[in-house]
């Protein structure tokens, strides 16, 4: 329970309200026809685990860019037709939108 006057977060919320800023933990796009595309997904730029920003990090090229963020998801992502250089500028793309949004939130207490 939270002290009077002090400044205590709670980390839940904290991270709850970054969430909802970015629109989820996840980004979702799609590949392929307007009538039936493939959904894919990679973690958002905010929320992507340490050990996979060490990878991208260390990533030299798009395409292993496009593997460490997509996973298990990117063969199936190439036979739909996916690029890898667009996956890596949507990944930008949301990371630097996201710094602006991010700059917007303030966080809560409880």
């Amino acid at each position: 329970m939270s002290k009077p006057n002090r400044a205590r977060y709670r980390l839940e919320t904290v991270r709850r309200s970054y969430v909802e800023a970015v629109g989820g933990e996840r980004v979702e796009f799609e590949v392929g026809p307007e009538d039936d595309p493939a959904v894919f997904s990679f973690p958002h730029p905010m929320f992507t685990p340490d050990d996979v920003q060490q990878e991208l990090n260390d990533a030299k090229g798009d395409e292993v860019g496009a593997r460490v963020l997509l996973g298990d998801q990117f063969g199936e992502f190439l036979a739909a037709g996916g690029d890898v250089n667009s996956v890596m500028l949507l990944y930008v793309g949301i990371r630097n939108e996201a710094q602006d949004k991010v700059a917007k939130v303030r966080p809560t207490k409880g």
